[in-house]
């Protein structure tokens, strides 16, 4: 069963439009930004010095905003083969253990995205070899800074809440890394969503189906009505 997401309810459609607004300006920014550097450098012999910094930023909140928008429209390529040869009912039962193992998979990039981003932000990080038993204490690393981007807005209250009142000259880490436990908490929430659609016979599958077979029937039909 093909399964197309719809939002239900205001709030579903004032989330979703604003999840695709942001993944259109990542991509519009990093890209006008790319343009921008390119035209500098080879008409005028400069650059932004923190154009590379920042798109390579730009193009990671992208890829991991697009990694939670791509479960919850069920837009993630998969190998089908051995799943379309079962019957139905073994495809959804195992299409629900993918989507469990999944589920599992991404509680330990959060833990460990966490982990990683909480020192920057003077928070503690979790305890626990491989899933989260309490927090413990961390190394404050508020005070890291970014290599060139400067801050364009908030720079008092980051220095007053992250940097115990010290100035920052660059923007500090925390800001970019912040898409680390955020993006990985988006992929937690959109793949229990997925999974509950297996549970309710919503979808069979976690994974879009057929979509290269798609593409070529539509390019066949297109090119017989131009014949």
């Amino acid at each position: 069963m093909a399964y197309k997401y719809e939002p239900k309810g205001p709030v579903a459609r004032v989330i979703h439009e604003f999840e695709e607004t942001m993944i259109a300006l990542l991509m519009g920014l990093m890209t006008l930004v790319t343009f921008i550097n390119v035209i500098l450098r080879y008409a005028f012999n400069s650059q932004l010095i923190w154009g590379l910094e920042l798109t390579l930023i730009l193009f990671a909140w992208l890829v991991l905003f697009g990694i939670s928008y791509g479960f919850k429209t069920t837009a993630h390529l998969g190998v089908d083969v051995l799943i379309n040869a079962v019957p139905r009912k073994a495809r959804i039962i195992i299409g629900i253990t993918a989507g469990l193992l999944s589920i599992l998979y991404a509680v330990l990039l959060l833990k460990g995205a966490w982990d990683y981003w909480a020192p920057f932000a003077g928070f503690d990080a979790t305890t626990g070899r491989w899933f989260p038993t309490g927090f413990a204490n961390s190394r404050d690393q508020g005070w890291y800074e970014t290599e060139q981007i400067p801050i364009p807005f908030a720079k008092e209250w980051l220095e007053a809440n992250f940097n115990m009142g010290e100035a920052y000259e660059k923007m500090p880490r925390l800001v970019p890394y912040f898409i680390l436990p955020f993006g990985m908490l988006l992929m937690l929430v959109r793949l229990i969503q997925a999974t509950a659609r297996l549970f309710m016979g919503e979808a069979e599958s976690i994974i879009v189906s057929h979509e290269a077979e798609d593409a070529v029937e539509k390019a066949g039909a297109a090119l017989k009505k131009e014949v």
